[in-house]
């Protein structure tokens, strides 16, 4: 990598450039965020860098130029990165930016300057799922996206919904709090994971439809152990069964290289602050045009039937700072390219299961194929819970994971992000094997 230049004189630079502009103030901030922009990319990418072809090695100076836009920590080694993921340099010095802007003169910058820039938020976005940008709302998270739609449907007592035991707890929770308010009944899927039989997954969706279903709830990504569920196929004979599907794509989205009418749902919603590695707090719900008047906002608002898809934006004071800099994440996102990403997270998951395939007492929660999993690994160790495994993980090696204990998955969920390396991935490997041979004494 090119030699970074003394980051003090640069921000010099960038203050004198900033204070020599003589712009309108709406000029006057774009201006300031392509500088801030690019001196953010200065300091993780050496000028004109060539994307190295996908099939080069797993440590290639690409991946490795990657990491660098990331400050990732170099004590601790984040493998929880299902929960939430960190933001890019880039990214966070907008978010500062901004956020010391707004605090200059808050109602002017926030209300009259950055509000009006989420327009070409919206479209990028929309760009990026394949949709129009008349159907994007850009809210907090996909719990919110997801309750928006799961509170704004138009649903009596009687009407059935479909849904599994693995979908996450606060879609969960929605979906009761509708069957104790409105009589709406649930219809539970039960599954055996981790399964790469496609026949299987999509009976046990559809042979739960009866002439009452309503909608069918899919989560495309199960957060649990990352088994990617056949959404197409199910969504398709719903339809067939006059069902609407609605989907959580938290764990999918910027993960896998699709687009979201590749689906066939009519409502789908996700979280920025995962794969897209947007700031903390940052969402995004898609509602088909034509649907869009039949479902009530989650909040209050003027024309609660209107077919704009900002009525589901009225969300009172909001971080402005926050919306601006998710621009940053996602310019990061598609210089990598979509599927270039989605083939070193298969990879990168793929790396530590093979090599501690053979440890005595293993166990896997998820199926290695790309077809059925990508960045989302699980496992257990024979005799030992998944509490403790995490917990020893953390307290000799400093690895950070997360245990699962949910229905009939019982393991460690292990997530790296496109900054890991397979550095990292080794000491895990050699953590796995330690922690299983210490079990058996």
């Amino acid at each position: 990598m090119a030699a970074i230049k003394d980051e003090g004189s640069t921000l010099d630079r960038l203050k004198s450039k900033l204070i020599a502009m003589n712009a309108s103030r709406r000029s006057f901030i774009r201006q300031t965020a392509t500088l801030l922009g690019s001196f953010a990319l200065h300091q993780n990418f050496a000028a004109h860098f060539p994307l190295a072809p996908i099939s080069d090695g797993p440590e290639d100076d690409f991946w490795r130029q990657i990491r660098q836009a990331y400050s990732a920590s170099p004590t601790i080694i984040n493998l929880n990165n299902g929960g939430v993921c960190p933001a890019p340099r880039a990214t966070m010095d907008a978010l500062d930016y901004y956020n010391r802007m707004c605090s200059e003169a808050p109602s002017y910058y926030m209300w009259r300057i950055l509000d009006q820039d989420r327009e070409p938020l919206r479209e990028n976005l929309a760009a990026l799922a394949g949709a129009s940008p008349e159907e994007i709302a850009i809210n907090r998270n996909a719990t919110e996206a997801l309750n928006t739609i799961i509170f704004g449907l138009n649903l009596k007592a009687g009407d059935e919904v479909v849904l599994s035991k693995y979908d996450y707890p606060n879609m969960i929770n929605a979906w009761r709090q509708r069957e104790k308010r409105d009589g709406i009944r649930l219809v539970w899927v039960d599954l055996n994971l981790p399964s790469n039989n496609e026949d299987y997954l999509v009976n046990a969706f559809t042979s739960k439809f009866t002439a009452k279903t309503r909608l069918v709830h899919l989560t495309h990504i199960i957060n649990w152990n990352g088994q990617i569920l056949p959404v197409r196929k199910i969504a398709d004979l719903a339809h067939a069964q006059g069902a609407e599907v609605l989907v959580d794509a938290a764990h999918s989205f910027a993960v896998l290289d699709y687009k979201i009418p590749d689906l066939g749902c009519d409502y789908w919603g996700t979280s920025l602050h995962k794969f897209l590695c947007g700031p903390f707090g940052t969402g995004m719900m898609w509602i088909r045009k034509e649907k869009i008047p039949a479902i009530w906002p989650l909040l209050s608002s003027d024309k609660p039937d209107s077919d704009n898809i900002r009525k589901f934006e009225s969300l009172g004071t909001r971080s402005f700072p926050i919306e601006m800099a998710t621009g940053y994440s996602l310019d990061l996102h598609n210089f990598i390219g979509a599927r270039r990403k989605q083939e070193r997270l298969h990879f990168l998951k793929n790396y530590w299961i093979e090599r501690v395939r053979d440890v005595q007492g293993i166990y896997f929660n998820t199926d290695p194929h790309p077809d059925w999993s990508c960045a989302i690994g699980n496992f257990g160790l024979e005799g030992q819970k998944a509490g403790d495994i995490s917990g020893k993980l953390f307290e000799k090696w400093k690895i950070h994971s997360v245990s699962i204990e949910w229905e009939k998955i019982n393991g460690v969920r292990i997530t790296p992000n496109v900054y890991t390396t397979t550095d990292e991935l080794d000491k895990l490997v050699r953590a796995i094997q330690s922690i299983a041979t210490a079990q058996r004494g």
